[in-house]
């Protein structure tokens, strides 16, 4: 909606874009109550976005400046309706997808505010959660966000695809945002929950628009998706039949989606053709051997943490550097999975982090340290960001206390 919006009004008014899809959705909360829900509440929601985008193109196209490639399609009353309808049909909002995709990618604005736009914008996270996202502050983040849309509004259309200067370093802004997405949906820092389903699917189904155009179906975007594909056939296991979130070590792997694994499979294969690796094929590499493994005892640790040292030199974070430590002590050990912890450079970024103390915990019980494992598990509950870690962390405190 916020696409199909931006486009019919110009980025330039984007907040008026925003504003628009706030009143469909609080329009929705008024007549859902009475009516109840409709049959179908997206085609509802897109119809009202429509019918106020009509309202105020014939109320105020005098006082405002809309969006100038539309030009006087937007002034005439004979083809103002079909316009906006053509705006509002599926082929033209895919695209236009892919073009605020694009335009939130601004030149002027570090990697960062882009994805942040993104995140913002066109896939409804809070600031709150963009913040999660990047570990950090969400004061700081807001005021980035601000920053970003400011720079966005000065440009008076979406981006075109067609500009061959720009793309490719705006694909991987893109790419990067999708990536965020996917993994805020498979253990983010909602306040609710630890899994959430719909985010990945989401992240998934803006991944495909990308494939689906020409100019950047590129290899990094066939790993990209590959790792999606791995990582969300994994979902099904992720919580069990309680409710209780599974770690990767607890997993039935008979529920691992077999079809998702075998298309991530194919899609990791495609993404060999190009002459640049990126960040995505070694993450959906690593995807991919924990996917070939019946039973964690099969699972090739030493290639995970070459993989691993790979991923360091590509895009090092502190994140990453305690996955690898992870990785270690499946190869070689709690004690020297400690070490590679406490070596991690910045961890001060890790300190509000929960699976940092749970890494703590588990390396310490395995060296037979229950006092000490407990006590980090307890620091990863205090730290948790929801209900289901919170419980995750309690039930191990009690287990290596036992």
């Amino acid at each position: 909606m916020v696409a199909a919006l931006t486009r019919l009004f110009g980025v330039h008014n984007l907040a008026l874009a925003e504003d628009v899809v706030q009143d469909a959705f609080c329009r929705a909360l008024e007549v859902w109550k009475l009516r109840g829900v409709p049959e179908n509440p997206s085609a509802w929601l897109m119809a009202t976005a429509k019918n106020r985008a009509l309202d105020i193109l014939r109320r105020e196209r005098t006082a405002r400046t809309y969006a100038p490639e539309l030009g006087r399609q937007l002034e005439s009353e004979w083809t103002l309706a079909p316009t906006v309808a053509e705006a509002f049909g599926e082929s033209a909002i895919r695209d236009d997808q892919l073009r605020m995709m694009f335009s939130c990618c601004h030149p002027q604005l570090p990697e960062v505010a882009q994805v942040a736009l993104m995140l913002n914008i066109l896939c409804g996270f809070g600031v709150s959660e963009v913040a999660a996202a990047f570990l950090t502050k969400q004061p700081a983040m807001e005021k980035r966000i601000a920053r970003g849309k400011k720079v966005l509004a000065s440009s008076m259309r979406l981006f075109d695809l067609s500009d061959e200067r720009d793309l490719p370093a705006r694909l991987s802004a893109v790419q990067r945002a999708l990536y965020l997405l996917f993994s805020e949906g498979y253990h983010g820092a909602h306040a609710a929950t630890a899994v959430r389903g719909e985010l990945c699917v989401e992240a998934m189904r803006l991944a495909e628009l990308l494939l689906a155009s020409p100019q950047t179906a590129t290899p990094a975007t066939h790993a990209l998706i590959a790792l999606m594909c791995l990582n969300a056939a994994r979902l099904p296991a992720r919580v069990d039949a309680r409710g209780n979130l599974s770690s990767l070590y607890e997993q039935d792997r008979a529920l691992w989606d077999a079809e998702l694994i075998a298309k991530g499979e194919r899609l990791l294969d495609h993404s060999a053709t190009g002459t640049m690796i990126t960040e995505f094929h070694i993450e959906a590499g690593i995807a991919s051997l924990h996917s070939r493994a019946r039973a964690l005892e099969d699972t090739d640790w030493p290639m995970i943490v070459s993989l691993y040292d790979t991923l360091m030199t590509i895009r090092p974070s502190p994140v990453v550097a305690l996955n690898r430590a992870i990785a270690v002590a499946q190869r070689d050990g709690a004690e020297r999975g400690l070490a590679e912890i406490f070596a991690i450079a910045d961890v001060d970024r890790l300190a509000e982090y929960p699976f940092y103390f749970g890494a703590l915990g588990e390396l310490e019980h395995r060296l037979g340290h229950c006092d000490i494992a407990r006590d980090h598990f307890l620091t990863a509950r205090a730290r948790a960001r929801n209900p289901m870690e919170r419980q995750f962390f309690a039930r191990r405190a009690k287990e290596v206390a036992s």
